[in-house]
């Protein structure tokens, strides 16, 4: 795809009047606010319904208002759980500045119900910008519209909306707008994205690089590509093995590629050398390969047509590669958010390669992105937005919100995964974990295996060690046990 300069093009609608551009207009502001709606509403519903953790909600929630307090992003539940001190900056975990962008939001409301709106609102608005480069590229507006809604409907980020926060919010909306500027061919418009894209995550570098080789190929942005190569590739590395680490976080902790060798220089030397090793553990566990298909389907296959999936191909192999970190390659949780935009972006521009032989592809094509869309949607988590019992709480749920209406605000609190959320507004709140940490308040789960522990008899067992040692019930209903020490 040739970058130039076509924004008349995209200020101009079909009937050629400014009313059809206004129509054009209130249809995509529709379908990003209704998607918007919808993300919060299944995000506050699941934070109502105690299907939110401490694993990841509270870990942002922390970080986030430790900014909006002018201070470091410090988590102390993942600090203490991950044995990192209660003064851990999430800084040391993933290289995530951009977090700081959402900490005026606090000021208006404290909560981890914040950065649920927030995230409902990022991932919606990139489907402005890929309305934009859809319409540019394809000349239809109405085709612009359906990849919108098969955006916005897409199960990459429904999954993402739906597993808490995480700094993924940011990657759809900041890539969307990278293609779109590209397209324009506004070269400084395009510097500022990717420098936004290195502050959302330390591995952003990769997906940089992979741009930067799109940009080798074309004409005028080979100087820009080849620095987008180098810097992603450094910046990666530099993120990674300095900065993470000087915020007190390991260089080594998220090395998932043991089977292909202990270190980067291993890895490499097994590619090599033995080039078919490498290339088994991409379907090792066979469920990537279906998490793969899964992600190609959204474009139907068509971004397999399109030199800018070159752009998404460092950031999938860093997850499909790895042998541990299992949440990696399924298709529950965020990881796919970060490259859903290239692969619609891709599929837009496969198609305009071709239409000039079949003008009726566009929308065809569309309209079954569209349509794949809509056939995931029962068997992932947005269909819970169809079903009543989503807001609703039983009996169990309604034993949670008692339990932790008994601890009183502004006190530690160990709290079991999924009733961190509730408490961690008004609480300093740390993970009910495998070890005892002898908080002022504990809230424990008896009635079902929670995070992290390996089974019921080990809560069981914790719940009678903290008894033996002093603490008293204050709370016990439908598995929901609530104590606190005798000095509290």
């Amino acid at each position: 795809m040739t970058a130039s300069s076509h924004d008349t093009d995209v200020r101009r609608p079909e009937s050629g009047t400014r009313a059809g551009f206004d129509r054009h207009r209130i249809i995509l502001g529709a379908i990003t606010g209704v998607a918007a709606l919808a993300y919060a509403m299944l995000s506050l519903t699941r934070f109502a319904g105690f299907r939110a953790g401490a694993y990841d909600l509270v870990i942002f929630d922390q970080a986030v208002r430790s900014y909006s307090r002018f201070q470091l992003p410090v988590a102390i539940v993942k600090g203490v759980h991950n044995d990192f001190g209660p003064g851990f900056a999430v800084l040391g975990d993933h290289w995530s500045p951009i977090l700081a962008l959402l900490a005026p939001l606090y000021w208006i409301f404290d909560g981890p119900q914040t950065l649920l709106v927030a995230q409902a609102v990022l991932m919606a608005a990139a489907a402005v910008p890929l309305w934009v480069f859809t319409r540019r590229a394809l000349g239809s507006p109405a085709v612009a519209h359906l990849v919108a809604v098969a955006y916005t409907l897409s199960w990459p980020v429904v999954e993402a909306v739906a597993f808490d926060f995480h700094e993924a919010a940011f990657a759809p909306l900041l890539t969307a707008l990278l293609l779109e500027r590209w397209q324009a061919g506004r070269r400084g418009h395009v510097v500022l994205a990717v420098l936004a894209l290195l502050c959302v995550k330390e591995d952003m570098g990769l997906l940089v690089a992979g741009f930067g080789l799109v940009l080798l190929f074309q004409r005028g942005w080979r100087v820009l590509g080849g620095a987008f190569v180098a810097g992603g590739l450094g910046f990666a590395a530099l993120a990674s093995q300095v900065l993470i680490p000087l915020f007190g976080g390991r260089s080594n902790y998220y090395w998932a590629y043991g089977a292909l060798g202990p270190d980067l220089p291993a890895v490499a030397r097994t590619a090599l050398t033995d080039p078919l090793t490498v290339i088994a553990q991409l379907g090792a566990p066979p469920v990537k390969l279906v998490t793969l298909a899964l992600l190609l389907g959204v474009s139907l296959l068509a971004a397999l047509g399109s030199p800018l999936f070159a752009m998404a191909v460092p950031l999938i192999a860093e997850r499909m590669l790895a042998g541990s970190f299992p949440n990696w390659w399924v298709a529950e949780y965020h990881y796919n958010a970060f490259v859903v935009v290239v692969v619609f972006a891709g599929g837009v521009d496969a198609v305009r390669r071709v239409r000039g032989r079949a003008p009726w592809l566009p929308r065809a094509w569309a309209a079954g992105a569209l349509a794949f869309a809509v056939a995931t949607v029962p068997f992932f988590s947005l269909a819970a937005l169809a079903d009543p019992d989503s807001y609703r709480l039983d009996g169990r749920e309604r034993a949670a919100a008692a339990a932790v209406a008994v601890v009183p605000d502004g006190v530690l609190v160990e709290a079991a995964n999924n009733l961190a959320p509730a408490l961690s507004g008004r609480s300093t709140v740390l993970l009910w974990d495998r070890t005892p940490r002898w908080a002022p308040w504990v809230v424990a789960e008896t009635g079902r295996r929670t995070f992290p522990f390996a089974d019921l008899p080990e809560q069981r067992e914790r719940v009678r060690l903290l008894v033996a040692n002093g603490y008293e019930v204050r709370f016990a209903r439908d598995g929901y046990v609530v104590l606190t020490s005798a000095r509290s």
